[in-house]
């Protein structure tokens, strides 16, 4: 089977990215940001390790994505810098995404990869707000309208990508996936920033939650899309949304774990904070910005193109718990 690289192994999309490649066949190589996080991710990602090679590189250096692209057939390019807080400098996450990006995109062009898949977001399309609240493919945020540093990375990465395939990527090809918040099962004791919620409420560290509404894709469905569209002719030059349904709240996500988890969800939040509270807090800014709105994310074309058919966010949702209740990370 052919050879394929995926960015960030040892991170939430990209442990599942790898898993989903070894189970298929495929040679895996993937990249960690320093040496001692290679058995952690053969651990998780890979069970036994069989199969996988661990390299390193990181997104703001140009050393080891040479070596790292060498042989490869396709790129699951699916690293990128997600800050815990909102940083004083916008750039500390918009350079790293957006030269990353490229950095990979030329290593990948250099070394005759076939076709790069490139993990884009929602941010990336949904964040500048349209009357009808409907998203597909067709729509972007605009960089400049005033989003946080990690939206406006998302966007500012994606257009600099497909700039650079249009412009100097000769014979290779980019596919990207717009995923909105990505939940599911741990496979290892890393929190992403959507399972990290999770856990939050679990608990019991969200009394209340915001009434805002946003899309809820499986990891495992996000790893399995992207194999879709690496190998898939006519996914080529094409983006992809990603969820797995209806749009949620964070009320309804809360209900959804008391009605499925029990006495495990007794700390889980049972009120939603009032429009004026939102938006009086500080921290709570991107949420007010959403603030009456339910997404529909058109993912048509995923399933159509693709044959992608991704679970409903009530299963996603509480195999993320449960994940969380078994690997330990819910205090007690």
């Amino acid at each position: 089977m052919d050879l394929v690289l995926v960015t960030g192994g040892s991170g939430h999309v990209g442990s599942h990215a790898v898993r989903h490649l070894l189970q298929e066949g495929y040679q895996v190589r993937t990249t960690v940001r320093s040496p001692d996080r290679a058995a952690g991710v053969r651990a998780t990602a890979a069970g036994d390790g069989g199969g996988l090679e661990v390299v390193s590189a990181e997104l703001t250096s140009d050393d080891g994505w040479a070596e790292a692209v060498a042989g490869c057939a396709y790129v699951l390019h699916v690293a990128s810098p997600f800050p815990a807080a909102r940083p004083a400098d916008p750039d500390e996450v918009i350079v790293p995404a957006r030269d990353g990006a490229l950095r990979v995109l030329r290593a990948a062009r250099d070394a005759g990869v076939r076709r790069v898949v490139l993990t884009s977001s929602f941010a990336a399309v949904g964040y500048t707000r349209k009357a009808s609240g409907e998203y597909d493919e067709s729509d972007w945020t605009d960089p400049d309208d005033d989003n946080s540093p990690y939206v406006r990375s998302k966007t500012i990465a994606e257009r600099a990508a497909w700039d650079f395939v249009r412009d100097e990527g000769g014979d290779l090809e980019l596919t990207v996936i717009n995923p909105c918040g990505i939940f599911g099962p741990l496979l290892g004791p890393h929190l992403s920033s959507s399972t990290g919620l999770v856990k939050a409420m679990l608990d019991g560290a969200m009394p209340t939650v915001p009434p805002v509404y946003f899309g809820v894709v499986d990891v495992r469905d996000v790893a399995d899309i992207h194999v879709r569209a690496m190998r898939h002719p006519a996914a080529g030059g094409e983006r992809f949304l990603a969820c797995g349904g209806e749009a949620v709240s964070f009320l309804q996500m809360a209900r959804t774990l008391a009605e499925n988890l029990g006495p495990a969800a007794a700390k889980v939040p049972a009120h939603e904070l009032t429009a004026e509270a939102v938006r009086a807090d500080p921290a709570l800014r991107e949420a007010a910005g959403r603030l009456g709105e339910v997404p529909v994310l058109r993912t048509d074309k995923a399933r159509d193109v693709l044959g992608w058919a991704p679970r409903d966010p009530e299963t996603t949702i509480v195999e993320t718990a449960r994940s969380l209740i078994r690997l330990g990370l819910v205090a007690g």
